[in-house]
C-alpha cells in the first residue's frame, strides 16, 4: 500500500481561494444544481484519503468524490503513467490500434468471466449502459428495458429514463422504459419479513412485469449488482441467480451495471461475483481508474460482439479508447493487484468500518438500519425506528439531513448524501486508522442528527 505522508500538500493560499471561487462562481455552470445560490469548496489539492482547501484546511473524503477515487487521491504509479502516455501518445482516434487501448482491454477481459473477451470504450458510465442498451436492442430485435426504481444508471438519454430515481422526472425523453421494484427488506414493497421471502416475492414481481410488459417486446434488464447513489442495497440471497434465470427463459439479455460497485469497492472486481451469476454485458466506469481520466465502458459477451461480426455497431465516440483513459485503467488494475488494495477495502470493511457503524447505530437512535460491504456502506436514517419515517423526504432534503453534513464538515469529514441516507464510502485504500478518524467525526455529528428524532 502506497505510504502517503500527512502533510499538506501545498501552502494555504486564501487568496488564490477566493479567485478559483469568484471564477467558478462567474463562469462554470454546475450539475444537478440551481446556479444562484451555489457556494462550492474550492479544492486545492488531494492525497491518498484526503483533500485540502485553500485555507488549508484537511477534509477525510468519506464520499471518495462521486464513489470513484478507489485508489485513492494522486496514487503516483498511476498519475506516472498518465504522464508517460501523455509524453508517447496522448491522443489517437478511436478507428486505430493503439497500445494503451489493447493492454487495458486485455486486462479488463482477464478479469471478466470467460467468455467476456470484447471490451467497447465510453467516456464514463452513463454512456456505457447507454451503448449497452444499444447493443441489447440489436441482438434482440426487441426494444423495452426493465430497471429497478431505486437505482441510478446516469445521465444521457437512454441511461437516465432507465434510471429510476427523480432525476428521471424532468428527463423522460426516451422510449421503451418500465421501472419495477427490486428487493429491500428494510422498507419492502412486498410485506415480507425475512430475507428468503423478501427474494421470492421480488422474483415473483419481477417475473409479473415481465409477463405484463410481454417477453418478446423486452431486449433487456439492467440492474445495478448493488444499488449504489440509491441506497447501497446488496441483494438477498438468490436474487440475482433467479433474474439470471428468468432472462435465460425469456431470452432478455442482463446487463450489469457495475459502475459504482465494481473494481473493489464492494471487495470484489465485481460486485456479481459473490452471486453466482455472469451477466451478458457488463458495464463499468468511476473504478475502473479512480476517475483520473474520464472513461467507461461495456465488457461484452461472445455472443453478442458475435451478432456485429458482419453487422455494423451503430455507435462511436471519439475518446472511445482514449489513450490517457486507457493508460490510467491498465496502471489501476495493476496497483490495485499489487498492492492487495482490493483485499485492503475488504479487511477494513470488516474489521473497522462494519463493526463500528453497528456500534454507532446502538448509540444514535436517528440510524434505522446499517447496510453494506467492504468499503460500501450506507446508514438509513430516520425521525422515527417504528414507522422508519425517514429523515428527508423521497427527492428531497431537510433541515437535519443538512445540519448533519455541515457538522460532518465543519469536523473534516466528507460524507456521500442521499435525501435521508448518510453513505460512507472511503476509498479502498483507506487505512484502519482513518476508518477510525472517520467513525469518531461521525459519532460527533449524529449527535446534531439525533436531537431531530422523534420516536
Amino acid at each position: 500500500m502506497t505510504d502517503y505522508t500527512r502533510r499538506t500538500p501545498c501552502a494555504p493560499d486564501p487568496e488564490r481561494g477566493a479567485e478559483v471561487f469568484a471564477m467558478d462562481r462567474a463562469h462554470v455552470f454546475h450539475s444537478w444544481s440551481a446556479q444562484k445560490a451555489l457556494k462550492p469548496l474550492p479544492v486545492a489539492a488531494a492525497e491518498g484519503s484526503y483533500f485540502w482547501d485553500y485555507d488549508g484546511n484537511r477534509y477525510l473524503d468519506f464520499s471518495s468524490q462521486l464513489v470513484n477515487a478507489n485508489i485513492g487521491h494522486q496514487h503516483p504509479r498511476v498519475t506516472a503513467a498518465i504522464a508517460a502516455q501523455a509524453a508517447k501518445l496522448t491522443t489517437i482516434a478511436p478507428q486505430y490500434a493503439s497500445e494503451a487501448r489493447g493492454e487495458a482491454a486485455s486486462r479488463l477481459a482477464a478479469l471478466a468471466p470467460a467468455g467476456m473477451e470484447k471490451v467497447f470504450f465510453t467516456n464514463g458510465g452513463a454512456d456505457a449502459n447507454e451503448n449497452a442498451i444499444r447493443m441489447a436492442r440489436l441482438h434482440t430485435g426487441r426494444t423495452k428495458v426493465l430497471s429497478f426504481y431505486r437505482s441510478y444508471h446516469g445521465n444521457t438519454g437512454a441511461a437516465i429514463t432507465s434510471t429510476g430515481d427523480p432525476r428521471r422526472w424532468p428527463n423522460e425523453f426516451a422510449i421503451g422504459h418500465v421501472h419495477f421494484f427490486g428487493p429491500y427488506l428494510y422498507r419492502s414493497a412486498f410485506w415480507a419479513t425475512t430475507e428468503e421471502e423478501e427474494s421470492r416475492r421480488a422474483l415473483q414481481h419481477f417475473e409479473q412485469v415481465i409477463q405484463m410488459e410481454g417477453p418478446s417486446t423486452i431486449a433487456a434488464v439492467l440492474l445495478e449488482t448493488i444499488v449504489g447513489t440509491a441506497g447501497v442495497l446488496i441483494p438477498p440471497a438468490g436474487y440475482l441467480a433467479g433474474v439470471r434465470e428468468l432472462c435465460d427463459r425469456y431470452g432478455i439479455v442482463y446487463i450489469a451495471d457495475e459502475v459504482m460497485c465494481g473494481f473493489g469497492r464492494a471487495g470484489r472486481w465485481f460486485a456479481f461475483e459473490d452471486h453466482g451469476v455472469v451477466p451478458d454485458l457488463i458495464t463499468f466506469a468511476k473504478g475502473s481508474n479512480s476517475g483520473y481520466v474520464p472513461v467507461g465502458g461495456v465488457i461484452i459477451s461472445d455472443a453478442i460482439a458475435a451478432t456485429f461480426d458482419d453487422r455494423v455497431f451503430p455507435g462511436g465516440l471519439t475518446y472511445s479508447g482514449h489513450p490517457l483513459a486507457c493508460a490510467s485503467i491498465a496502471a489501476t488494475i495493476d496497483v490495485m493487484k499489487d498492492e492487495d488494495i482490493i483485499g485492503n477495502g475488504v479487511r477494513v470493511g470488516e474489521r473497522v468500518l462494519g463493526p463500528g457503524l453497528h456500534e454507532l447505530a446502538a448509540r444514535h437512535p436517528v440510524i434505522g438500519e446499517v447496510r453494506g460491504t467492504a468499503v460500501f456502506w450506507a446508514l438509513d436514517l430516520v425521525s422515527n425506528r417504528d414507522t422508519r419515517e425517514m429523515l428527508a423526504p423521497y427527492a428531497g432534503s431537510s433541515d437535519a439531513m443538512n445540519a448533519l453534513v455541515a457538522r460532518c464538515r465543519a469536523l473534516g469529514l466528507v460524507p456521500f448524501v442521499n435525501y435521508n441516507r448518510l453513505h460512507v464510502v472511503p476509498p479502498c485504500t483507506v487505512t484502519e486508522s482513518e476508518a477510525k478518524e472517520g467513525l469518531a467525526i461521525l459519532d460527533e455529528a449524529l449527535a446534531v442528527a439525533d436531537s431531530y428524532y422523534q420516536g
